[in-house]
């Protein structure tokens, strides 16, 4: 019956990801592992369950049918171990969180380690997308977010600082060679190094801020990273080529250190930090019902400290 399960896990999440090799990368083990499982399933049920080519893999109407009923059914086995598990002395088990570059570089740091060390039967597994993703989909438990970025009918928890600053900075070296920008227009005259998400729309418009008024400009420059690939901007700032905009947190050691000098910062925008989100199910795996409770009781401890 282990088997059994385990093969039908298999081919929903084969099913699910549209190949073995998506699978993989969302349910963890390998493609092979996952191509076997499925092989021994449709074997034993004598009837195929996905159609698979070079360039995708598909449900037939069989395995469409298996899926409409396997999908609830297998999420209520996994509920009802995780009640269970909530009777342990102590929460086990993987916990995956998708999360934007920029969670894992401000945001988890601060909370991993202790987490772990609190919680040493949890396995946590950080997925870095920038893109905006279907977490469950994506073979995680939950995600952060901004909340313009949120998924419907999710619960959301704030995670990490609550305000944050977008921050415009340029080493002094480039600075005395071009000029200081007075004015976020300034800028449209000076080389700024820019970024890109994976959907391919650049971070631009730059969006500064003061006294109410909202200024948004367009700047070019001779260099484009991928977003997940910004320490190469900040590196390319530091090494005078150009005017980078990022979180004032990611840019905050290069200020303090002097390499770079903050550019406009009267115009620095503000904005409202990340949050945790999950799917509101009436029983959470006991591992995201732990991180659940203590990014709450940090939360709580940030409060009572400030």
């Amino acid at each position: 019956m282990t088997r059994d399960l385990t093969d039908l896990a298999a081919f929903v999440t084969v099913a699910r990801a549209g190949g073995f090799r998506e699978g993989a990368r969302a349910g963890g083990g390998s493609a092979s592992s996952l191509s076997e499982a499925v092989r021994r399933l449709e074997a034993e049920l004598g009837v195929r369950l996905l159609n698979r080519t070079t360039r995708s893999v598909a449900p037939t109407e069989a395995g469409t049918r298996l899926l409409e009923r396997l999908g609830p059914a297998l999420a209520e086995v996994e509920s009802a171990l995780d009640v269970v598990n909530g009777f342990r002395d102590r929460p086990a088990g993987t916990l995956r969180l998708n999360v934007p570059l920029s969670a894992a570089r401000l945001v988890l740091p601060a909370l991993v380690p202790p987490f772990l060390a609190a919680y040493p039967e949890i396995r946590l597994e950080v997925v870095v997308e920038d893109g905006f993703v279907d977490v469950l989909a994506a073979g995680c438990d939950a995600g952060i977010r901004y909340d313009e970025r949120l998924e419907q009918d999710m619960i959301a928890v704030p995670i990490g600082p609550r305000r944050q600053r977008f921050a415009t900075a340029a080493s002094p070296a480039y600075l005395d060679r071009r000029g200081r920008p007075e004015h976020p227009r300034d800028l449209l005259d000076h080389a700024c190094l820019l970024g890109r998400f994976p959907s391919g729309a650049l971070t631009a418009p730059w969006e500064f801020e003061r006294d109410g008024a909202i200024v948004r400009v367009d700047p070019t420059g001779p260099l484009i990273v991928r977003v997940g690939a910004s320490d190469l901007a900040v590196e390319a700032a530091v090494a005078g080529t150009g005017i980078v905009h990022l979180f004032e947190d990611w840019l905050r050691p290069r200020l303090d250190g002097g390499a770079l000098e903050p550019v406009l910062e009267p115009w620095w925008q503000d904005f409202p930090g990340p949050f945790l989100y999950y799917p509101g199910r009436r029983h959470l795996p006991a591992p995201l019902r732990a991180f659940v409770d203590f990014v709450g009781a940090q939360a709580s401890r940030a409060r009572t400290a400030g």
